[in-house]
């Protein structure tokens, strides 16, 4: 007999969510409801102790010397190119495999952004197709780490040193992970993470950081993030000022001291969710090896921090609705791919242009990998697409076998 959801007022009951913050929340009330009520009490709630001490603990967990919270991991991206003097006339070269936030970043500097295709196990962007899209207008290489995956940084930062570019890691799905035992934010001049809601660590709304060893470059970070006032500006300060003054035509754009609140709350729990999310992707490898489905890749000097449990399967769309009426959530990222979306038609791109990327884009389905799953849903989970892939496969024999 077939398993399907239970429903109760339009909610599956036993559902399996890819995302299970209320789950999530039930186990850290306690501390967030703390932190919340201290930034209450306090009364003081942007640019203030809050913010700065989690910008201090979060550079400390990513090894880094300097982080300037801000707004969202897209604003991240943004104020970071614009920190390291990129806009108008310059070109900036990633991967087509993301969302708009990464784009749209590059081009609010007045920058371009030019596309190399992904590494077919990484997905990340291809280092070897990297030298052949610099022009003397290149000015950095904006690395994704997809999926929980650190890129190639060592081919990058070569390439780069080479052609004195800037290497800026989008970190935003990579919190927790490693490339060659140094953590992901680390691996190039800066780094940006998002702390939207789902991500591994996330906030209550929207929060970003910015990453840097470069003390100058976290100035600039600063002065564009908080509309271009200099650094000794405090709101809450009774100290007489003449007037504020501007050095830049900046962004508003910091994070707010109830997000870092929560941030610092749950930091502390980032460590403990990410070796979770490693056993249960050695769970699903285990349950789904032998099957034909092209599971996650770790490369031997990696840390997967497993954002997302990605795999590749044929008759992707079905497995999704067979995933669905069995009450079990799933996801398609990035699909299509960026350079196909209507927002982009001006450029030209085309079908085919970035071959990986558009298969990836057209197989690629992320399971529920949060670290408050059981060991008996992810076996609930992968017992499914077992089935899907032994029903899959049953009907490709027959229709061989229906051509002799």
């Amino acid at each position: 007999m077939k398993e399907r959801a239970t429903f109760r007022g339009g909610v599956a009951v036993n559902e399996i969510r890819t995302v299970d913050l209320r789950r999530q929340h039930g186990l850290i009330a306690k501390d967030v409801e703390d932190a919340i009520r201290r930034v209450l009490e306090r009364g003081i709630f942007e640019l203030g102790p809050e913010k700065r001490a989690f910008e201090e603990e979060f550079a400390a967990f990513s090894g880094v010397r300097h982080a300037v919270g801000v707004g969202s991991g897209t604003d991240a991206i943004e104020i970071a190119l614009r920190a390291s003097g990129i806009g108008p006339g310059d070109e900036v070269i990633t991967a087509p495999n993301s969302c708009l936030s990464t784009t749209a970043a590059i081009s609010h500097t007045g920058a371009t952004f030019v596309f190399v295709d992904i590494d077919e196990r990484t997905y990340a962007l291809d280092p070897s197709q990297v030298e052949s899209r610099i022009t003397p207008s290149t000015k950095a290489v904006l690395a994704i780490h997809m999926y929980g995956h650190p890129a190639d940084m060592d081919a990058i930062n070569e390439i780069a040193r080479r052609h004195d570019l800037l290497v800026i890691e989008d970190a935003a799905l990579a919190t927790g992970a490693r490339y060659k035992g140094r953590p992901a934010g680390t691996l190039g001049d800066a780094a940006c993470a998002s702390f939207a809601p789902p991500k591994i660590l996330g906030a209550y709304g929207d929060a970003g950081m910015i990453l840097t060893n470069d003390e100058q470059f976290a100035a600039r970070a600063r002065l564009w993030s908080n509309y271009g006032q200099g650094s000794d500006y405090d709101p809450y300060s009774l100290s007489p000022r003449d007037g504020i003054d501007y050095f830049v035509e900046g962004r508003h754009s910091h994070m707010d001291e109830l997000q870092a609140a929560i941030l610092r709350a749950k930091l502390p729990f980032v460590d403990g969710w990410v070796a979770r999310r490693r056993e249960i992707a050695a769970l699903y490898n285990r349950l789904l090896a032998g099957y034909d489905v092209v599971l996650p890749y770790e490369a031997p000097t990696v840390q997967h921090a497993y954002r997302n449990y990605t795999i590749r399967v044929r008759d992707r769309d079905t497995l999704r609705r067979t995933l669905a009426t069995r009450g079990v959530a799933s996801g398609i990222l990035y699909s299509p791919p960026v350079h196909l979306q209507a927002v982009y038609g001006r450029y030209g791109f085309k079908k085919g242009d970035f071959p990986m990327t558009e298969r990836v884009a057209e197989e690629l389905l992320c399971l529920p990998v949060h670290p408050m799953l059981t060991d008996e849903e992810v076996e609930r989970v992968a017992g499914i697409v077992r089935i899907h892939c032994e029903t899959v496969s049953s009907v490709k024999k027959h229709q061989e076998e229906n051509l002799l």
